[in-house]
């Protein structure tokens, strides 16, 4: 099987690795801080829906216990890779000898807000659950995925999500999945400054589910990212002028629905030189669920 598109700078480029499986992005359709915990943890509502862009990884298996990266990702030491770090908790959870080797496709932006490294993180978790037959339910992969960061158990689940609590609490919705235009500034926002900031807005009221599927809600990092990051507000503003403008997360990345692909793409064509952007559509399922059932029947 090929793994075309998959760099790879180790000696085991000879193993076999498995066809990719998808780690895909998310958006924020709104994000409300609504309070702070005792250990500082933020409380917030927000809702989780996926986009058809995705990294993707593909995996060897070892025999050794070893477990390796061997994509290079620049400034992501292999130790700190959330990548790394899941396969080695789900190794110490399971307490399976099996290793194995991962190569990455990366396609979604570093500190954009699309939740690529917590999906990345996801995606290794469930198909490394798979291909070492550890057995374990989503239930307690999400668990294991609430361990290494707040958004990790929403990609294992695969359902877009209504989330409360610091993310963790999790009820399916089924929002309008229209075409989004994204735009990806030049700029790494630090998701820990944006949260540490003390004009971040921390006491938003309640709204209820129907309240957002009714058009309610909106993202209370995006006054802080922007009087921080010029880029995001400039890039929110041209936005703005073609549709309802709103930072994904604590951003890099800035969204606007359309009713189709052609509405975005014509927008997407006139936007400022220099200013990065994709159309994805939005999925209420994540498409790892598919890859997953793909593998169990055998493929």
């Amino acid at each position: 099987m090929s793994d075309a598109g998959f760099p790879s700078s180790s000696p085991s480029s000879s193993r076999s690795f498995s066809a990719g499986w998808p780690a895909p992005a998310k958006l924020n359709r709104f994000l409300h801080i609504v309070g702070r915990r005792a250990d500082g943890y933020h409380l917030l509502q927000t809702v989780f829906q996926f986009i058809d862009r995705a990294d993707t990884l593909a995996f060897a298996l070892r025999d050794d216990g070893r477990i390796e990266r061997e994509t290079d990702l620049p400034g992501v030491p292999a130790e700190a890779d959330l990548v790394v770090r899941a396969a080695r908790r789900l190794q110490a959870e399971t307490g399976t000898r099996s290793g194995v080797s991962i190569r990455i496709d990366k396609q979604l932006p570093m500190g954009g807000g699309l939740g690529g490294g917590s999906s990345d993180a996801a995606t290794v978790l469930v198909a490394l659950n798979h291909l070492w037959g550890c057995g374990l339910d989503d239930d307690a992969l999400a668990g294991l995925g609430l361990t290494l960061g707040a958004d990790v158990p929403v990609f294992v689940r695969g359902r877009a999500a209504w989330a409360e609590g610091i993310g963790e609490r999790l009820t399916p919705v089924e929002p309008d999945e229209p075409w989004f235009l994204v735009l990806v500034p030049a700029v790494h926002v630090a998701t820990a400054a944006i949260f540490k900031a003390p004009e971040l807005t921390r006491d938003s009221p309640l709204i209820t589910m129907r309240a957002f599927l009714g058009g309610a809600g909106h993202n209370d990092c995006e006054a802080v990212v922007h009087a921080r990051h010029p880029e995001v507000a400039a890039a929110t503003a041209w936005l703005s002028q073609h549709t309802t403008a709103r930072l994904t997360g604590t951003g890099a990345c800035v969204f606007g629905a359309f009713a189709d692909e052609a509405a975005a793409r014509a927008v997407m064509a006139g936007r400022p030189a220099g200013l990065e952007a994709f159309v994805a559509r939005g999925r209420n399922r994540s498409p790892l669920l598919d890859r997953l059932a793909r593998a169990r029947a055998g493929d």
